[in-house]
């Protein structure tokens, strides 16, 4: 019992913490915003543009969902600074006086930062959807949320970006720089994705799907199209093991260094 309500104790203090943090509400209004504003403006001026073929065949959800792409790395910059800016401002270390089992702080800011974006990642990527709709009544590429996969697709742009948190705070753990760890966070992004289009055609199918964004982007996929794209489920539990990798480096590594 006593183990249990430590934790919730660590819980609430990190939960605090992040509240009160200026670039806690400055990443999570942005993360809105590119979601949804983004709707908007693709549902305004995006449809219009395209042929009738191209209206039946589009994935309106993965389109309207397109601001997610920007909304990302306001989601992984607010987990990696969840953790660096204490090491930045060295009040990490009165945190881990008043809490000496680190790994306990580590796992309370996991939870509160992935809670955090699930939340308002959640909320953004439904305000995304019916902003997207809005724009197209009696359209051919209108889509409801009872067809099959858009549920699934749309609550799991807010599964995405809690993990893509937790990545960015796994990082944050392992290399302790707001610059290093935010910049490593979108090399894995961007940079593997430009990389594979080097590889011969074999490569690319073999390797591409795999990669961090590649998989985890699947979920919020309605109707995957892809020929050798990984299903919905299967890419998030990929780039899951991603961020996993990632915390359980950061757990390992709290312990053994100097704060």
């Amino acid at each position: 019992m006593e183990t249990f309500a430590g934790f919730g104790d660590v819980l609430k203090s990190e939960y605090a913490k992040l509240r009160s943090l200026r670039s806690t509400a400055y990443t999570l209004a942005a993360a809105a915003l590119f979601t949804v504003v983004l709707a908007a403006v693709i549902g305004a001026f995006v449809p219009p543009r395209l042929s009738a073929a191209d209206r039946r065949d589009v994935d309106a959800v993965q389109l309207g969902l397109g601001g997610m792409h920007l909304a990302q790395v306001a989601i992984g910059v607010l987990g990696v600074l969840a953790v660096t800016g204490e090491y930045g401002s060295g009040t990490i270390r009165t945190t881990f006086s008043a809490v000496p089992r680190r790994r306990t702080v580590l796992t309370a800011k996991a939870v509160v930062v992935a809670g955090a974006a699930a939340a308002v990642g959640t909320a953004s990527c439904f305000g995304a959807f019916y902003a997207f709709e809005a724009f197209l009544t009696e359209d051919a590429m209108s889509v409801s949320l009872g067809d099959p996969g858009v549920l699934r697709a749309v609550a799991g742009g807010g599964l995405y970006l809690a993990v893509l948190a937790l990545l960015g705070l796994g990082l944050g753990a392992v290399l302790r720089s707001s610059a290093g760890a935010t910049a490593t966070l979108l090399g894995l992004l961007f940079v593997p994705a430009l990389l594979v289009d080097l590889l011969p055609p074999g490569g690319r199918t073999t390797v591409g799907p795999y990669l961090p964004m590649q998989a985890g982007t699947q979920v919020f996929v309605a109707a995957p199209h892809e020929a050798h794209a990984l299903a919905p489920w299967t890419g998030f539990a990929v780039f899951s093991l991603y961020a996993a990798a990632a915390l359980a480096a950061g757990l390992v590594l709290v312990t053994r260094r100097d704060a």
